[in-house]
């Protein structure tokens, strides 16, 4: 409850401030800027580490050219009853 009392910036009646003040100051935009820039870093920094490898480059890279097998059978499925005559 305390964090969200201090995200909102506190409320009436919060029990420990007097007279509805917060009491922590409120983080400023800068600080959550900072913050998100710094966790921007990190995650660009994990992909990274993760994607130097060769092989994991190389599958990417040839990603749009993979082969997929021809769809085998036809549009009748086992549970659509007994064929028509039509064709």
């Amino acid at each position: 409850m305390s964090f969200l009392r201090r995200l909102l910036g506190g409320a009436s009646g919060d029990g420990g401030s007097s007279g509805g003040v917060p009491a922590t100051p409120p983080a400023g935009d800068a600080d959550v800027a900072e913050d998100e820039a710094a966790r921007d870093r990190e995650l660009l920094r994990a992909d990274a580490t993760r994607l130097n490898d060769e092989l994991l480059q190389r599958q990417m890279r040839y990603a749009d050219r993979s082969w997929t097998p021809p769809a085998q059978g036809g549009e009748r499925r086992a549970d659509d009853g007994a064929p028509s005559e039509d064709g």
